[in-house]
C-alpha cells in the first residue's frame, strides 16, 4: 500500500468506521479493491495522480462499470485529499455506509 492507502486504513480498520468491517486489498472478480465493505457492497478506492491519465480513467470506468453490475458502488477519493484531510474522506465514507445499509 501507498502512503495514503496507509493513513486511509488506519482510520478503516478494526471496525473503527461505525462497526463496519473493511478488507483491503480486497479481491473481486478480476480486480483488486484497494478498500472494500461488504456489509454495504462498498468499494472505496485512492487515486494517485496515474488515475489522470486518458488509459487509466478508461480502464478505471470499465472497472466500475463492472463492479456495479455486481451490486458493488465504487467510491474514489484523491490521494491528496486523504492526505490533506483524512478526516473528510472518512466522514464521506460514513455517509456512503449509512446510505447503502438499511436500519
Amino acid at each position: 500500500m501507498n502512503l495514503p492507502e496507509v493513513k486511509l486504513w488506519l482510520c478503516l480498520k478494526g471496525r473503527q468506521l461505525d462497526g463496519f468491517q473493511f478488507r483491503k486489498q480486497h479481491p473481486i472478480g478480476p480486480y483488486i479493491l484497494d478498500f472494500y465493505c461488504s456489509r454495504a457492497r462498498l468499494a472505496v478506492e485512492v487515486d494517485g495522480a496515474s488515475h489522470e491519465n486518458d488509459g487509466r480513467i478508461v480502464h478505471d470506468e470499465r472497472r466500475d462499470r463492472w463492479l456495479a453490475a455486481q451490486g458493488i458502488h465504487t467510491h474514489r477519493v484523491s490521494a491528496r485529499a486523504v492526505m490533506d484531510g483524512p478526516e473528510y474522506v472518512v466522514e464521506a465514507i460514513g455517509r456512503l455506509l449509512r446510505e447503502r445499509t438499511p436500519g
